[in-house]
């Protein structure tokens, strides 16, 4: 059985170190360039502190008995715990819709694991977790970009590849307020 538990503020830097990882296996970011993190740790710590925010997320903790952990793997004995696997989940408020009319939309953003602990069913009971807490707050319309690794899982749970077709645009830094 998966012990999975909300994260707290003492949980942030983790979540920072498992998002790295996650992003580094896509292909995001360059190596060795690591400024976002300080500002993610911040979003982090205040969003956790939130008893009632937009903001979720549900963590495993590496296993405290070295017997269960993988060769060469630290473990949270000492210090703070380490994370093995987390999820982060979000709602956000947009305009409503037939399918949607009160608008409120739950996005998925960070399910990572750490890869000495892949393999264990952590992410389907995050992902379970973080459904449920979608379920009691009425979400009905959860969205997230999935990985050829992580698209398996995500099918098995209920998503479905959509038909709208999503678009990125990064504005350049000190846009904001510019008018021409």
């Amino acid at each position: 059985m998966v012990e999975v538990r909300r994260a707290v503020v003492d949980d942030a830097a983790e979540l920072v170190r498992l998002r790295g990882l996650m992003l580094r296996a896509m292909g995001i970011g360059e190596p060795g360039v690591d400024d976002w993190q300080p500002v993610a740790l911040r979003s982090l710590r205040d969003r956790l502190a939130e008893p009632d925010g937009s903001l979720a997320a549900f963590v495993v903790d590496q296993p405290v008995d070295p017997a269960d952990a993988p060769a060469g793997a630290a473990t949270g004995a000492v210090g703070p715990s380490r994370l093995a696997a987390c999820v982060v989940g979000v709602v956000e408020r947009r305009l409503g819709t037939p399918d949607n009319p009160s608008g409120e939309i739950g996005y998925v953003f960070n399910v990572s694991t750490d890869p000495g602990y892949r393999r264990r069913g952590y992410s389907r009971a995050l992902m379970a977790a973080l459904l449920g807490w979608y379920r009691e707050r009425g979400i009905v319309v959860v969205d997230l970009v999935a990985t050829a690794d992580g698209e398996p899982l995500y099918r098995s749970v209920g998503f479905e590849a959509s038909a709208l077709p999503l678009m990125h645009l990064t504005l350049p830094a000190g846009s904001a307020g510019a008018r021409s």
